[in-house]
């Protein structure tokens, strides 16, 4: 799902940074070569504690009928509330099947995604994505670490739901890509506002199952300026040694995620990793950092990751919900109480996400991390701290 760029000069993971600088550089990942070579560069080479297991256990992930759940009827609205509910406070991930979403689309979708994937690198490249951004096509990450690189190839593009923006992705292939890419941005325009209307649901259920209406976290997502991402894992013959993605939580509010039937994606629960098998025409759901603080630590976000294999080449479609940049997250009173006391101090997306991109390393401690950076920003400039507290 969303991994996260450079950490800082004291992350654990960050260290012999300065002096890979050169390594770093040259480094280049070009899957088609990389998938068929029978050794993989030593920067792919995860440690030994977080390489995958042997034996995979399986996460029974509950799969919730969306359009029994909208249809109003009682029984099925009931049980929708209870089984979300007990997930999300277990681990945050849930299945959405009968979902509404055109599986033509969905089938055009991955069809693009095989189409951009199977280019030159040097054509990839013309959508390059600069350090620091969070769109733009990544390569693994040789350009910002130099040790534990992502076994995977991503395109991320901006989407946004604000009635100004409709035309948002077709205009990002155009420009970034050419005349020639007009289609892929049709076809992606179509995918998100898919999503966005899927996400009205999914809010509708997570207002119901935390006690605070229908409404009030559609309304909260109204304009919503999320993330799109393409993922594509190549082969790779040493699939033992290395991660596709490796352990993070999405500092995003909600990831909707069409996986193929390959597998690949596993959760951390009860301090083991679990599998989630694919299953057919439905979508992964998993909370993420912000959402997780606007339910003021009620539902949790989850340790995941992704593993590789030697055989097949696995892709996903990640949607990241994010709110709109003027948005301020803040848990309902309803959720706070003094049993239940505030736990994350109110911010913007974008502070979240320039936090990630440029001074941390996603993980399961990102929310408490931010906290703190905002705090020392709050002591230190309190004139220019405009995030609440």
């Amino acid at each position: 799902m969303l991994a996260m760029p450079m950490p800082p000069s004291n992350h654990p993971s960050s260290l012999n940074q300065t002096k890979h600088e050169n390594e770093r550089t040259s480094l280049v990942f070009d899957a088609p070569v990389q998938q068929y070579e029978s050794n993989i560069p030593p920067q792919f080479i995860w440690p030994d504690n977080e390489k995958p297991c042997p034996e995979r256990l399986e996460l029974l992930v509950p799969p919730i009928d969306l359009k029994g759940f909208l249809t109003g009827d009682a029984s099925v609205v009931s049980e929708a509330i209870r089984t979300v509910d007990e997930a999300c406070k277990k681990h945050g991930f849930f299945l959405i099947v009968n979902h509404g979403v055109d599986f033509q689309l969905i089938a055009k979708a991955h069809e693009y995604m095989d189409a951009f994937f199977s280019m030159k690198l040097v054509e990839k490249q013309r959508a390059q994505r600069k350090v620091g951004d969070s769109c733009g096509y990544a390569s693994s990450f040789t350009g910002r670490f130099s040790s534990k690189l992502p076994w995977k190839e991503t395109l991320s593009f901006r989407s946004c739901a604000d009635s100004q923006c409709s035309t948002i992705v077709k205009d990002y292939f155009v420009n970034v890509m050419g005349e020639d890419f007009a289609e892929f941005g049709k076809v992606y325009q179509e995918y998100v506002e898919a999503m966005n209307n899927l996400t009205n649901g999914i809010m509708e259920l997570l207002g119901l199952s935390l006690g605070v209406g229908r409404e009030y976290f559609k309304e909260f997502f109204e304009g919503n300026d999320s993330i799109m991402r393409l993922n594509y894992y190549p082969i790779c013959q040493k699939p033992d040694l290395t991660l596709g993605t490796g352990p993070h939580c999405d500092p995003t509010s909600l990831t909707i995620l069409h996986q193929d039937q390959v597998g690949g994606l596993e959760v951390f629960v009860d301090e083991k990793w679990h599998a989630i098998t694919p299953i057919l025409d439905s979508f992964v759901i998993n909370v993420g950092d912000t959402f997780m603080a606007l339910s003021n630590g009620i539902y949790k976000s989850c340790l995941h990751r992704a593993v590789v294999n030697n055989k097949t080449v696995r892709k996903s479609l990640a949607f990241f919900l994010c709110p709109n940049k003027d948005k301020v997250v803040t848990p309902p009173t309803s959720l706070v109480d003094t049993e239940t006391p505030r736990l994350y101090p109110n911010f913007t997306w974008p502070s979240l996400l320039e936090f990630t991109q440029k001074h941390y390393r996603a993980d399961i401690r990102t929310l408490d991390a931010f906290s703190d950076w905002i705090s020392q920003k709050i002591v230190t400039k309190p004139s220019k701290q405009n995030l609440g507290g």
